[in-house]
């Protein structure tokens, strides 16, 4: 596509000094007493177009000399003045008019002097008026050849200042995002982080009491304690990744990552913490683990934990089933369980499940969440094996349900 439009003007100019050429050798050719010299004057002032847009002084200069030649010795009339008329444009058009304006007096003034003295056959007032049409094709040229040269100019002013405006709303954009990003920062350290900072402080009182008491520690206290503090930790990195995002980039700078060990290397600390709050869960895992790219990492790893997190609250007492799949080119993630969700009665969607549809379709998976037909509930996400930065457009769901 690049190459036709590069050669689409020279093929329009090769076509139009072909045209040129063919015409005024006709012309020539069925004049009477017609000699050589016109003919090679015709064909070198037509062809010297081809070059109008690239050097359109010397075209002009060419096609003046070589068709006041014909002019003056065929005295043909107006035709004589077609490929001048071009050259003239073409000179005007790119920026050169003085040049121009010498080339159609020389022209004119040449040919309008050569017919009142050798011509005898026709009124001075015809030659005259003659020539007087020539000058007003020579002006329209001129006049079309600055318009178009000024239309095309607001054309690139309209474009920069197009491209400037898309440059000034991104900017403001960016802007907006990042003061959005510090907002959200600010709340949720002066709002969610002391509440789970509350949580922590007060399960660690209960376990130390208890502890000093030579009572047993309840499970679900030491669960509440552990998460705390692994939630406490991970909106820290939250937090910092926020402040970060909202700030001014540094040039060269990396981009900020998101935050720390959150991937299948805690899968069994995750499962172990479900087990611990009374949801049975097992955990399967098949084929061979290569490198994950980190984006396909946190996912899987957030897909388990949500669906967990789900088993717990709308399965209570069924048992939940994680099984982890290297395939070849992709991992699979499913989590079944075997609570009372039915196909004629599916959950009513939550952010659990569209977090989980995000996060898939922006790795280009696949995600299939919804009961299954003999009772129970499964989430399977199949998340390919790439880097995230190739954003491949997302494959089709193979059953979407939130």
């Amino acid at each position: 596509m690049r190459y036709l439009e590069r050669w689409r003007p020279v093929a329009q100019d090769r076509l139009l000094a072909g045209v040129l050429t063919v015409m005024l050798a006709a012309n020539v050719l069925i004049t009477p007493g017609w000699g050589l010299i016109d003919l090679a004057a015709v064909v070198v002032g037509s062809l010297a177009l081809v070059g109008w847009r690239r050097a359109p002084l010397v075209p002009l200069a060419v096609s003046t000399a070589a068709m006041l030649v014909y002019a003056v010795h065929a005295q043909p009339g107006p035709p004589a003045a077609f490929p001048v008329l071009v050259a003239v444009f073409a000179a005007v058009r790119y920026g050169h008019p003085l040049p121009a304006a010498l080339a159609g007096a020389v022209f004119l003034g040449t040919t309008l002097a050569a017919n009142l003295v050798t011509v005898t056959d026709r009124p001075t007032i015809e030659i005259v008026q003659n020539t007087t049409l020539l000058l007003g094709w020579f002006l329209a040229s001129g006049v079309a050849a600055t318009v178009t040269r000024h239309r095309q100019a607001y054309l690139e002013q309209a474009e920069q200042r197009a491209a400037e405006a898309e440059r000034t709303r991104e900017e403001v954009a960016r802007r907006r995002a990042g003061e959005e990003r510090l907002r959200i920062a600010r709340e949720l350290h002066d709002s969610l982080t002391h509440s789970i900072s509350v949580i922590k402080v007060q399960a660690g009182v209960a376990v130390h009491l208890a502890r000093k008491r030579g009572e047993e520690v309840p499970a679900a206290l030491l669960a509440i304690q552990e998460a705390s503090g692994d939630a406490m930790r991970e909106l820290r990195a939250t937090l910092e990744v926020l402040r970060e995002e909202g700030s001014p980039p540094d040039p060269g700078e990396e981009p900020p990552q998101p935050p720390g060990p959150s991937g299948l290397d805690r899968l069994d600390d995750l499962v172990r913490r479900a087990r611990s709050l009374g949801l049975p869960a097992t955990v399967t895992v098949s084929g061979v683990r290569g490198e994950l790219p980190p984006e396909v990492d946190r996912a899987a790893y957030r897909i388990v934990q949500e669906a967990l997190t789900n088993v717990s609250r709308h399965a209570g007492g069924s048992a939940a089933r994680v099984l982890v799949d290297h395939a070849d080119g992709e991992l699979v993630i499913q989590v079944d369980d075997d609570g009372p969700a039915h196909p004629d009665a599916p959950p009513v969607p939550g952010n659990g499940l569209l977090g989980m549809r995000e996060r898939v379709t922006a790795l280009g998976g696949r995600l299939r969440a919804a009961p299954r037909p003999g009772g129970g509930f499964t989430v399977r996400a199949e998340l390919p094996l790439r880097e995230a930065s190739r954003q491949d457009p997302p494959l089709p769901s193979l059953q979407e349900s939130s």
